[in-house]
């Protein structure tokens, strides 16, 4: 395979989880950053459930849970009293893992540490200039220099100049106008489990702790901000600190807020935007090029990491040959609804949170801040929150007719849990552990040798398909586990199981 088969613009998370399971499943790979080097603040700042299991999967995941803070609980305050303890780090049936407060630096590392292992450098101070495609491929203009690639996949943010080549629309509208924020070293007298919140009428502050001691500080920008500059209408980072940690003293009811580091203040606005289309022909997107939303739920890192992980087991199919390019339009099918679902919520939470007229603020002091402390609705919000609830039952890759099993086994769509099973060599490990660029066939004891030697040969040989018997079985049905750890089909029969993959992959025979 070249060495050009896909150009991923954009070492962010998104680009470099894709990057990392392209190379895990064998194609050949170029990152281009139009940045000089890695970025060393944290922007985002929350790993959800699912974003660690992609991690994990990409065998990227290292020493993060151990250097994170698993966040336990959301502490409310309403004008000054604290009203809600929503509890968010308790395992469920559904979520055993914590949500983890780490700096998106860090997961970048981690990741980047993982492309190196598979041999691909960043290529930093490369940004891409111009993008035209034909019907073979993409020729690519970075940094004056000509690039050749069958696929072009834009990870390169908000502004994506991948998205804008491509000619593809991102409509939206504000939510918020100005956001501020600031990382600070400083000693404060709050929880360190918990991401703490004051609501006072129009006014809102959070405060999120992150290792070494630091603290994000967030709030909306007041209409008539002081320290605006007479150039861009937004007060010097000295200025932005001073305004935010005055709000949280107040708010928090402390004596002062002593800041001995400011690591990194940012202003920004809030968009809800959603890309018309995630691929024109040899060119997709993801992450934030195809969708940004309220950072409110700790949603947009996750929800990049999973466009990330579902495009590139289909991308390296295609790549192979193995499957018909047409493959490539159940990626849009799958994600760019979960994306407009977060859009929805994010904005929604943004809009109640905040309180944008007096009935709205109203509600949420009386009303909806006090269901946080019902355990039903801490346990929705938790799980919703995690990522774990994602299915793709009504996708294109989920036919109806396998749904057969009743009861709370997976359906076709569905997320497939981490099993403890058993390997062909008698090994004990996990199923997500044997995932990442590979796919699954979970068997009962007495095994479907006919439906693994179909597997294999269809999708790629022994080193592709894992045979694994989970330790508490099936039932008599096999179940093929794609790589993103979702069920792909379930039955006894190696003809059925022969009618889905030419289904999915476009392709008959091996």
């Amino acid at each position: 395979m070249a060495a050009e088969t896909v150009v991923v613009a954009g070492a962010g998370p998104t680009g470099l989880a894709l990057a990392c399971g392209l190379r895990a499943a064998g194609a050949g790979v170029r990152v281009l950053d139009s940045a000089r080097g890695p970025a060393e603040t944290s922007r985002a700042l929350g790993l959800q459930p699912r974003g660690s299991e992609v991690l994990d999967r990409l065998g990227a995941l290292e020493d993060l849970p151990e250097n994170s803070i698993p966040i336990r609980q959301v502490v409310t305050h309403v004008d000054g009293r604290q009203v809600a303890r929503l509890k968010v780090g308790r395992p469920t049936r559904l979520v055993t893992r914590p949500g983890l407060l780490i700096s998106q630096a860090e997961v970048e590392s981690r990741l980047r540490h993982r492309l190196r292992t598979s041999g691909v450098e960043v290529e930093w101070d490369r940004g891409l200039e111009s993008a035209a495609q034909d019907a073979d491929g993409v020729t690519v203009e970075a940094a004056g220099e000509p690039i050749r690639t069958r696929w072009l996949v834009g990870c390169d943010g908000a502004h994506s100049r991948v998205r804008r080549a491509a000619g593809i629309g991102f409509p939206g509208a504000a939510v918020i106008e100005r956001f501020h924020l600031a990382d600070v070293r400083a000693e404060l007298p709050l929880p360190r489990d918990a991401a703490s919140v004051w609501l006072r009428g129009e006014r809102l502050c959070g405060v999120f702790p992150l290792p070494g001691n630091v603290w994000r500080v967030m709030a909306p920008a007041a209409s008539d901000t002081d320290g605006e500059t007479d150039t861009g209408g937004e007060p010097g980072p000295e200025e932005l600190v001073k305004v935010l940690t005055a709000t949280l003293r107040d708010e928090a009811g402390l004596d002062s807020v002593p800041v001995q580091e400011t690591l990194w203040t940012s202003t920004f606005r809030i968009h809800r935007r959603l890309a018309s289309a995630y691929r024109a022909g040899r060119i997709l997107l993801a992450g934030d090029a195809a969708h940004i939303h309220s950072p409110l739920g700790g949603q947009g890192l996750n929800t990049g990491l999973g466009d990330a992980e579902n495009l590139a087991w289909k991308l390296a199919l295609v790549a192979s040959g193995r499957a018909h390019e047409g493959l490539l339009e159940t990626y849009q099918a799958e994600r760019r609804p979960l994306a407009e679902e977060v859009l929805q919520s994010t904005t929604a939470m943004t809009r109640a949170v905040t309180g944008q007229s007096a009935a709205a603020r109203a509600l949420r002091d009386h009303v909806l801040v006090r269901l946080m402390n019902v355990p039903v609705v801490q346990r929705l919000i938790w799980e919703r929150a995690s990522q774990l609830r994602i299915s793709y039952r009504g996708g294109p890759l989920a036919r109806r007719s396998l749904r057969t099993v009743a009861g709370r086994a997976p359906q076709p769509g569905d997320r497939v849990p981490d099993l403890d099973c058993s390997a062909e060599d008698g090994r004990s490990t996990r199923l997500h552990a044997e995932l990442g660029a590979r796919w699954a066939l979970l068997t009962p004891p007495a095994g479907a040798a006919d439906c693994l030697a179909l597997a294999r040969r269809r999708l790629g040989g022994a080193d592709v398909v894992a045979a694994l018997t989970p330790v508490r079985s099936p039932g008599p049905h096999a179940m093929l586990v794609r790589p993103d750890a979702h069920l792909a089909w379930r039955g006894t029969s190696a003809t059925a199981l022969d009618a889905w993959l030419t289904s999915a992959l476009g392709r008959t025979g091996g």
